[in-house]
């Protein structure tokens, strides 16, 4: 079937509410999704029919309130639609109504909360986002009416994600507006847009199934280097195999049918890697789509004999996975604020909201920093395939230079002719050239008409480092627009405007580079230009608890001191208890695989034996044993220091200090006995060795 046949068509979409829906009804509801009105709550009961009759015509038998604690992953509670009234007749019919589609009431003691909720304290609600549309879910023979929802306590806090994000969209949305008006341009309201490139592993099934490592973590803590990796570079952009083909068919097929609009597919770089991409749209709706994707993948995957990995750096020695997060602002009348435009008035206003972003992410690059720490993101960050942990922005030579021209006053009205890309063939069109090249190895890059942030982890909700982005660029938008409308009162516009981008440009250079943020050199320029550098997620998780960012997030309205608390408080938790999970696997794997096989090598080959024997004279022979010895000897010795290390950890009731010992002492310590595994590794015969190998998993047919 055409994709234009089969999109949207489990989703309780516009045209089907134009169907469904009494006009004046569909009117408000419309409104309120598309220009934020405030939901009329008396057209609750005729939106609950309509969906219940939909849901129905679809095979539904049960509802759910979908929402995304702060627990990992999408929560749901399945219920009937059957009505308990009409079980006295002795027959049931199905019913649905307001208060069912408004609010339901899971337990919200089962879920984390970061202190804010005691296991007696079981009452939470979930509370329906009718911003985002409805959606069916059918597997296992099951169809289920999905209800993008938020999570609450009792007292009101927010236990989600999607609640802080929905925050930061209004208040981008109030801020924006404002200096909207200060410039002279009128809007009904913004968004924030959003595009995921969603970045992924599909690897055998059955090899998944004998590698504990994998199975409990997510990523190998084990495994010797595949002579060949990704050193010929010969899977990015290569032909994708029929069998991973049929499974993004089978998942594009899904997707459109949810209304997930994905336009591209690929191989990634590292092998068994690939890659998605949606179209933009509100980054609200494209968070809750990421999220249903990351859910949908796995068990279609394991249909086609794969297992989908998200976590950011599964294998050693090949690229890890990250999920780039393209971020815009855009009005309700569909003009891209991020657009450079074409007139001088547009191209100033352009430059305006340029240095909001450089400022704000200037000023608050901290917070910045700790929305994309998840423990598997300091694996990734800093090598060959992802940014590193310091954050700066990258421009590009022309806005760069514009910028610079003007903080020297020498910007004048005029507009850039177009650059081409000259190919000397006349086979070919010569292409117009973009006003900024790509870097790569930039965390936060400017690429033509939106930022994307590279550094988001493959593993993570995008909700976070989108509010964190939503709220840091709004603060900023407040603070230019205050300077600007000062300035107007003493300059001409222009004037006014150039003044204010030159203020603010200046303010905000340190966090300006265009440069490899790979090189050594760049660690000690970013470092005397005063620019953050946490390098794990132990030391950029301690922003979420710093004064300044608790009373910023507080002000602003976006996250209470309580709610940022408990926030840090979960990820500082996880962060520990995740490497002690890997810590405990790694002790497994030597103790139960490595150790007994290398003593049955030794043993095989007679290496155990004092006999007198030709080899025994061999100078070779003896370097061998020699060595596995000592490889014996030193990988007993330190995973031995790594349980001692566990059972000092589990001593330790502080979170934040068993964060750091986890971080600054286990981990380096699984790094050791991790080269030792990889040695041994590389001396047993394949027949011998109890695990599925690099070349086994990644390069299988």
């Amino acid at each position: 079937m055409k994709i234009s046949e089969i999109f949207g068509m489990n989703t309780f979409n516009q045209g089907i509410m134009k169907e469904k829906l009494p006009k004046n009804v569909f009117e408000k509801l419309v409104n309120t999704m598309e220009i934020g009105e405030p939901l009329d709550i008396n057209i609750a009961d005729s939106v609950a029919h309509a969906m219940k009759e939909w849901a129905l015509e679809q095979g539904a038998t049960h509802y759910c309130h979908w929402f995304q604690p702060l627990s990992r992953g999408t929560a749901e509670k399945h219920d009937s639609f059957l009505s308990p009234e009409s079980l006295k007749n002795g027959k049931v019919i199905e019913r649905f109504n307001r208060s069912q589609l408004v609010q339901a009431e899971p337990d919200a003691s089962s879920f984390p909360s970061g202190g804010m909720r005691t296991t007696f304290e079981a009452r939470g609600y979930t509370a329906w986002d009718p911003t985002t549309p409805a959606f069916i879910i059918k597997r296992a023979g099951s169809s289920t009416l999905c209800i993008p929802s938020v999570f609450t306590s009792y007292n009101g806090d927010a236990l989600d994600k999607k609640t802080p994000l929905l925050r930061s969209i209004k208040v981008l949305n109030e801020t924006t507006k404002n200096i909207l008006e200060t410039l002279g341009s009128k809007t009904s309201g913004v968004y924030p847009t959003l595009g995921v490139e969603q970045e992924y592993f599909l690897i055998p099934k059955d090899m998944f199934e004998k590698r504990p490592d994998l199975k409990l973590t997510g990523r190998t803590l084990i495994g010797m280097e595949s002579p060949k990796g990704q050193k010929l570079e010969d899977h990015y952009f290569g032909t994708i195999k029929d069998n991973v083909l049929e499974f993004m068919n089978v998942l594009e097929t899904e997707a459109y049918k949810l209304g997930i609009p994905i336009t591209t597919r690929h191989n990634e770089v590292a092998p068994c890697q690939f890659e998605f991409a949606p179209i933009f749209q509100n980054s609200n709706i494209s968070n809750d789509q990421n999220r249903l994707l990351m859910e949908i993948m796995p068990g279609l995957a394991r249909k086609y004999g794969f297992e989908c990995l998200f976590h950011e750096k599964p294998f050693n020695w090949i690229n890890g996975s990250g999920k780039h997060n393209n971020w815009s602002i855009m009005t309700y009348e569909g003009k891209n604020l991020l657009d450079p435009g074409t007139s001088f008035d547009e191209q100033l206003d352009f430059l305006i909201f340029i240095v909001i972003v450089l400022h704000g992410i200037n000023k608050r690059s901290d917070l910045l920093r700790a929305s994309i720490a998840p423990p598997g993101n300091d694996f990734r960050l800093g090598a060959n395939e992802a940014p590193p942990g310091i954050i700066s922005i990258f421009l590009g030579d022309t806005i760069t230079s514009i910028l610079d021209r003007i903080s020297k006053g020498e910007f004048t009205e005029e507009t850039s002719e177009e650059q081409y890309i000259k190919f000397g063939l006349n086979q070919l069109p010569d292409l117009v050239k973009d006003n900024t090249d790509r870097n790569r190895t930039s965390p936060f890059a400017f690429t033509g008409n939106k930022f994307e942030f590279r550094a988001v982890g493959s593993s993570q909700s995008v909700g976070f480092p989108n509010t964190f982005l939503n709220a840091i660029i709004s603060e900023s938008m407040d603070e230019v627009n205050k300077y600007l409308t000062k300035t107007l009162n003493s300059k001409e516009p222009i004037e006014a405007k150039l003044a204010t981008i030159k203020y603010f440009y200046n303010k905000s250079k340190p966090i300006v580079f265009n440069g490899n943020n790979y090189g050594e050199d760049w660690v000690i320029e970013a470092n005397s230009r005063g620019l953050v550098n946490k390098k794990n997620s132990y030391e950029a998780l301690l922003a979420l608890n710093d004064d300044k960012n608790l009373k910023f997030l507080d002000k602003i309205g976006i996250l209470t001191q309580r709610e940022m608390s408990a926030r840090f408080s979960i990820d500082i938790h996880h962060l520990r208890r995740i490497i002690e999970i890997e810590a405990n696997t790694l002790v497994y794997m030597v103790k139960s695989g490595v150790v007994p096989t290398l003593l049955r090598y030794i043993k095989e080959i007679g290496m155990d034996s004092n006999a007198d024997s030709v080899l025994s004279k061999s100078n070779a022979y003896m370097k061998l044993k020699e060595n596995y010895i000592y490889l014996l000897d030193n990988l007993y010795e330190e995973t031995e220091k790594l349980e001692n290390l566990l059972v000092r950890l589990d001593e330790i009731s502080d979170d934040v200090e068993g964060a750091r010992i986890a971080t600054e002492d286990i981990r380096p310590l699984m790094e050791k006995i991790r080269v030792y595994c990889d040695n041994i590794e590389s001396k047993v015969p394949k027949k011998m060795w109890p695990y599925p190998s690099y070349i086994d998993i990644l390069h299988s047919s």
